[in-house]
């Protein structure tokens, strides 16, 4: 999710506005929150305005955004060090990445176009479109999932990248705004939540918020952070095979390896 301008500010105000409203709703909330311990942290580039993140093979990938800084990149999960990288030349703002059989895929934010590359070279083979905001994506095994900052997730087919379907996402009955970052952990849709601390578990079947993970206290303070607005909690990556689950934030100094503990009764 990009920001800018008076647009950052304007869009922040409805967000924090938002955010309060759902506060409450929280507090009265029968969906279950679950917390979190830190196993393992492992650097991260302070440069990197997270957008896309997963795991492949021993390596994290990583699309980073704002214009003129955006990039897709592989990176050495021990010493951080960006081993593999494209850069994506304005006026283009990277946003959310997936990887397809010999793909990695990208969106951009406003441009209405995403891009291709071969995930072994990075070298660009490709273009689609795509109408809207471009935020996240994931894959199911069988298709490719976008977020674009609405309650819906976009159902696309990974060969073509049209539209087949949509998830309609609520919690509580009401509709999930903010969907940012998301991965396919166990059969369900982890979501970071734009400018909140917590992940979504989502129902693909039913679109409906089955869990929250609050991972409150994580990450830096906002007095050590560049920009403590918009250096947010994003960026969720699993490792199916060990079964590891990582989060980031948007030039966060960590990757963090988390386990999830039970919730509190009244959570």
């Amino acid at each position: 999710m990009g920001s800018s301008g008076a647009m950052k500010r304007l869009s922040r105000l409805l967000v924090l506005l938002a955010l309060c409203l759902a506060s409450a709703a929280y507090a009265q909330s029968s969906i279950p929150v679950y917390g979190y311990k830190v196993l393992h942290t492992y650097p991260h580039d302070t440069g990197a305005y997270t957008e896309g993140f997963f795991y492949l093979n021993g390596y994290f990938y990583e699309g980073t955004g704002t214009v003129g800084q955006s990039s897709v990149r592989k990176v050495d999960i021990k010493t951080g060090e960006v081993v593999q990288q494209a850069h994506l030349p304005p006026p283009d703002y990277g946003e959310g990445i997936v990887a397809w059989k010999h793909k990695l895929i990208e969106l951009t934010w406003q441009s209405h176009h995403g891009y291709i590359y071969d995930l072994d070279s990075f070298k660009k083979i490709g273009q689609f479109d795509y109408p809207g905001e471009g935020w996240a994506l994931t894959e199911d095994g069988r298709h490719i999932l976008m977020s674009d900052g609405t309650p819906t997730i976009r159902v696309l087919d990974p060969e073509t990248l049209k539209q087949i379907g949509k998830i309609d996402v609520t919690a509580d009955g009401t509709p999930l705004t903010n969907i940012n970052e998301v991965e396919w952990v166990k059969g369900q849709i982890y979501a970071n939540v734009w400018l909140t601390h917590r992940i979504a578990r989502i129902d693909p079947a039913s679109g409906k918020v089955v869990g929250w993970i609050d991972l409150t206290g994580l990450g830096p303070k906002a007095d050590e952070t560049l920009d403590p607005d918009n250096d947010v909690l994003n960026g969720i990556a699993y490792d199916a095979k060990q079964g590891r689950l990582f989060v980031t934030g948007k030039r966060w100094p960590l990757i963090y390896e988390i386990e999830l503990t039970p919730p509190q009764p009244g959570g």
